[in-house]
């Protein structure tokens, strides 16, 4: 995973990895392990890299805002490495972000603005889809810290992802705001390799555990609530294949 995704996956001022995917990821590993269970061996890997990280087994799962779509589930041309995903853990959908009195309201104004994403993430695809951001300057860096120095130096005007990454960003740096009405939905999955559709099930054991329980809210609010506010919503509902 990665560890620039503040909220989600980040190191805290002490070097931990926490944020709302590492809680629920620790909430699989108690269930694999049960009492006293071993720390989660952790591997840094890009946005680009997750598929294939699953189905090599570099690793054994990815929780890393990873949004559930066809393509990622099917091999092509343009993703060699299929995976299944679990059920949904957090409904996500893209928005954008830009400095505080930018003039960009939402996708349909955004012209020829300059829009940076990460590569490995469908994001900068969806935009262009909606009318109005067409004939957008994209910029494909790394990671999404990169992508807010960026804006914070003027080289982009805007920064186009998930509301759920955005609202990380938006934390770092309070002179930007998020702007627009959700255009694409992002549900977010846990990654594993076709080969283990038993660790597929018994994840989504948990994961229905999780939100039956009361802990979803529980890591939502630790997590997320500071920075969202308002009521702490319902869990997604589980959709199986």
């Amino acid at each position: 995973m990665g560890q620039d995704k503040n909220l989600w996956a980040y190191r805290n001022r002490t070097g931990q990895l926490v944020g709302f995917d590492i809680d629920m990821l620790e909430q699989v590993n108690d269930a694999i392990f049960g009492a006293n269970p071993p720390p989660i061996d952790f591997k840094i890997i890009s946005d680009a890299n997750r598929s294939k990280a699953v189905a090599t087994d570099e690793v054994d799962i990815v929780a890393e805002t990873m949004t559930i779509n066809c393509q990622r589930q099917t091999k092509s041309s343009k993703d060699p490495y299929p995976v299944d995903f679990s059920t949904v853990y957090y409904p996500a959908a893209e928005q954008l972000l830009v400095p505080t009195g930018s003039s960009i309201t939402g996708p349909a104004n955004l012209g020829h603005a300059r829009v940076c994403a990460t590569g490995g993430a469908d994001s900068l695809g969806n935009l262009v889809a909606v009318p109005g951001a067409q004939h957008i300057v994209a910029w494909d860096v790394n990671g999404w810290a990169d992508c807010l120095v960026m804006l914070q130096q003027g080289q982009v005007d805007a920064i186009g992802t998930d509301n759920a990454i955005l609202t990380g960003l938006h934390a770092q740096d309070p002179n930007t705001m998020i702007v627009g009405s959700p255009f694409s939905p992002e549900p977010y999955g846990m990654a594993i390799s076709q080969k283990h559709a038993d660790f597929t099930s018994f994840v989504n054991g948990v994961l229905a555990q999780v939100r039956a329980n009361g802990t979803w809210k529980q890591i939502y609010n630790h997590n997320l609530w500071p920075y969202i506010g308002g009521p702490t919503p319902q869990p997604p509902v589980a959709s199986y294949k």
